[in-house]
């Protein structure tokens, strides 16, 4: 299998040394695997060129007692302490949260939302099975809509949850990061404030003075976390980049790929925001090296009936550039 006819969303890639292999996650596609049911699945390559046909490693159905049946979203896999760990976002639309009052932030929405958060699996093998190791509730805080937790150890060791907190209880989508328990399968202490979406200057460029920005949420997804040699740390993040698309003004956006710095390299920050690296309805991307040393960023594009595209990256110091579209890779499109 190649990239073009690869179904996938959300993509996260494990350059396994050992193997000299490529795991390439993602949800479960039944139409591809050959297994019904909300999980994740994982491609294999070792030239990023040709693909296997995927295996699942997770289904939710097979955890007994998980609190949520539904999403599966952005899967990825982390190794840590000998073993390999899966975080997914699940979520369950009957197990309802309160809805924010409307209007508290100006706006009209009042969305009904529901559980949603991401769950931490273990397994000894990248190919799984891959087991919950909470199955009764998410990582984050439960009260909290929050989806595509990512694992992110600082430099003194201690490993923290990295996420999106949902625009449908905030509106102005944040992120947010708690501290993980040494095995992962707890957190200690409250959420700690990253970044609010709005915080991004340009999100906001192609929209007339006088049109309310509020008329459209400000999201986050797809945290991925990178520390660069001179001491600074990036987060990878997507969002949806807001324009004026009609005529009675009403306000409209694009997927996009970009990026934050934390020059102190603390995940605290502060975090200064960074333009768009990637448009075109991409995003949720992440990096990894190649065997041979290459920065490369893998993302989704488009958001509907995705597939993987692939580009070659530079790091100057704590800022990135995209050096090619590696369209050789992904078949172009």
């Amino acid at each position: 299998m190649q990239l073009p006819g690869m179904p996938l969303h959300d993509p996260f890639v494990v350059a396994d040394e050992e193997t000299r292999t490529y795991h390439l996650y993602t949800s479960n596609e039944p139409s591809v695997s050959g297994v019904e049911g909300v999980g994740t699945m994982v491609y294999r390559s070792r030239d990023l060129r040709e693909w296997t046909r995927p295996v699942v490693v997770f289904l939710a159905a097979d955890q007994p007692g998980i609190w949520a049946g539904d999403g599966g979203w952005a899967p990825e896999v982390h190794k840590w302490r000998g073993r390999y760990y899966l975080f997914t976002t699940l979520h369950a639309e009957d197990r309802p949260l309160p809805v924010p009052p409307a209007g508290r932030w100006g706006t009209p929405f009042q969305v009904p939302n529901h559980m949603r958060g991401t769950i931490t699996a273990v397994s000894d093998s990248l190919l799984g099975p891959f087991t919950a190791v909470d199955p009764a509730r998410p990582t984050p805080p439960e009260h909290l809509m929050t989806l595509d937790g990512t694992l992110y150890v600082d430099r003194a060791g201690q490993p923290w949850m990295v996420y999106a907190h949902e625009w449908l209880q905030t509106v102005d989508g944040t992120m947010e990061a708690i501290r993980l328990t040494p095995d992962l399968t707890g957190t200690t202490g409250a959420p700690v404030l990253l970044f609010k979406a709005s915080d991004a200057p340009w999100l906001t460029e192609q929209i007339p003075a006088g049109v309310p920005h509020q008329l459209a949420p400000y999201i986050t997804d797809g945290p991925q976390l990178y520390d660069t040699p001179d001491g600074s740390l990036l987060m990878l993040w997507s969002t949806y980049e807001k324009n004026v698309a009609d005529r009675d003004g009403s306000i409209s956006g694009g997927y996009v790929q970009t990026y934050a710095v934390a020059k102190s390299g603390d995940i605290r920050g502060p975090w200064e925001q960074r333009r768009p690296l990637v448009r075109d309805d991409s995003g949720h991307g992440m990096m990894f090296r190649t065997f041979d040393g290459d920065l490369m960023l893998i993302l989704h594009r488009p958001f509907e009936n995705a597939r993987g595209k692939l580009y070659e990256m530079r790091l100057d110091g704590h800022e990135l550039r995209v050096l090619r579209r590696r369209d050789d890779l992904d078949g172009g499109g």
